[in-house]
């Protein structure tokens, strides 16, 4: 479980970097009249709208990939294991003695003045946190 968090870390941190960086990449509204004039991309690789729509997409996909790995994050983070008491809801308890067997001899007041209250009382030590 922890590696899978480790890596949706990274996948995360890389898509926020990502998008950071195609946001500076492209070109704002403003920028479509300088373009109109000569002085634009329309000698660019990707064409004069290409590159705005690979960037505007690249970008929308990279937000996507961080929302997700935002929600995953929150779904791993909250996620706690609650440990079973049983179909009844009650603790386990020791079977009952055999037909034939003596009973067992009464308790005295100390001991179950030690004795926890109910089993459902103490913490259970198996439970990951």
């Amino acid at each position: 479980m922890l590696y899978l968090k480790t890596l949706i870390i990274v996948v995360q941190l890389l898509s926020a970097l990502g998008v950071i960086g195609l946001v500076l990449l492209q070109h704002g509204k403003g920028a479509d009249m300088g373009a109109a004039f000569g002085s634009g991309a329309s000698g660019s690789l990707f064409g004069a709208t290409g590159s705005a729509n690979f960037l505007s997409r690249t970008t929308a996909v990279l937000a996507a990939v961080f929302f997700i790995t935002t929600l995953a994050l929150t779904y791993l983070g909250a996620y706690h294991t609650k440990p079973s008491a049983g179909v009844l809801g009650a603790a386990v308890t020791a079977p009952a003695a055999p037909a034939g067997a003596s009973a067992p001899a009464p308790v005295s007041a100390p001991a179950q003045a030690a004795a926890p209250a109910s089993p459902a009382s103490v913490p259970a030590t198996g439970v990951p946190k």
